[in-house]
């Protein structure tokens, strides 16, 4: 898959069929669409293409819109490559862009320089100047410039009776078995491991802390987890808290991950976790012994997780 971040610097001639939308999660409602997408563009010999915005239109519109993402830029990069899908283009949205008017959007973007042959959207979309415009004029403007335009209809749409906005919520409620089966696979974490305070190896369970760049991206209820990992080609499993660390008075929120049976140095690099199951809220111990008792708890629950999982 080929990612275009300059489109004015974009020059190709190839036909394409084309959706456009932010894909935040690229979740099981978005894998139909796009589905639908590159089997057409197969069949019809066109390049499939997504046009997506960033920053999030949210961002950029309403200031004090404090919106997370359930995808970094990049995570949503590697699920789209992961499809099969030829060209995804990053528009960067910013407010002159959010003046541009439907049809210039039409012949600026879609017609000049992605070449659309076809235009797959749903069948409530809205776009231009205020979102003023919606699929009759795309058809309108089909018709005058040379494309067809395809209606994911509200029975298809519907059919998958899901959205970002919900898997931000479960995901927010710690629900991580919802918000996974919306998504069609884990939830994930990028970050780099930095140096803590070492309190988890203080207690026998030595934690790699992750930092998370983006400050944009959705965190989780805070609580602890069953997680994995990649690591070196080796899939580990571990255990993840999400919080504060109120037993030992701790104030900021941190990410630390304990891996099962290993004992790699992974200060510095980057690292990808995938949240498969929620085990509890985080919780303040009346002592550090109770901490290391429900720690060993946590631990037996993800070693009973792994067997179960080896075991299907």
């Amino acid at each position: 898959m080929r990612e275009v971040k300059d489109i004015k610097a974009y020059k190709s001639e190839e036909p394409t069929v084309v959706t456009i939308g932010t894909f935040d999660g690229v979740h099981i409602g978005h894998q139909k669409i796009i589905s639908r997408l590159i089997n057409t563009a197969k069949k019809e010999g066109l390049k499939s293409v997504i046009l997506t915005f960033f920053p999030h239109p949210r961002m950029v519109l309403q200031k004090d819109a404090n919106i997370k993402l359930i995808n970094t830029i990049d995570e949503r990069y590697a699920i789209l490559e992961s499809l099969g899908l030829d060209y995804l283009f990053i528009k960067k949205f910013t407010p002159e862009f959010s003046r541009i008017g439907a049809e210039d959007f039409v012949k600026e973007l879609l017609v000049d320089k992605l070449h659309a042959k076809k235009v797959i959207i749903g069948y409530d979309h809205r776009f231009g100047r205020n979102r003023n415009a919606n699929i009759d004029d795309l058809r309108r403007f089909g018709d005058q410039y040379g494309f067809e335009v395809e209606e994911i209809s509200a029975q298809d749409i519907d059919e998958v009776a899901v959205s970002s906005t919900k898997i931000r919520r479960a995901l927010s409620e710690g629900d991580i078995a919802k918000a996974n089966a919306y998504l069609g696979y884990h939830f994930v974490i990028v970050g780099t491991v930095t140096k803590g305070k070492g309190l988890g190896k203080q207690l026998g369970f030595p934690t790699a802390n992750v930092n998370i760049e983006e400050d944009y991206k959705l965190i989780p209820r805070q609580g602890a987890y069953i997680v994995s990992s990649v690591i070196d080609d080796d899939l580990v499993y571990g255990m993840m808290n999400i919080g504060v660390n109120p037993t030992v008075d701790g104030k900021n929120l941190s990410i630390e991950v304990h891996f099962i049976n290993f004992n790699k140095d992974l200060y510095g690099k980057q690292i990808k976790i995938e949240l498969l199951e929620r085990l509890r809220d985080e919780q303040k111990f009346e002592s550090v012994d109770l901490l290391k008792a429900q720690l060993k708890k946590d631990e037996m629950a993800v070693r009973s997780y792994v067997l179960s999982t080896d075991n299907n």
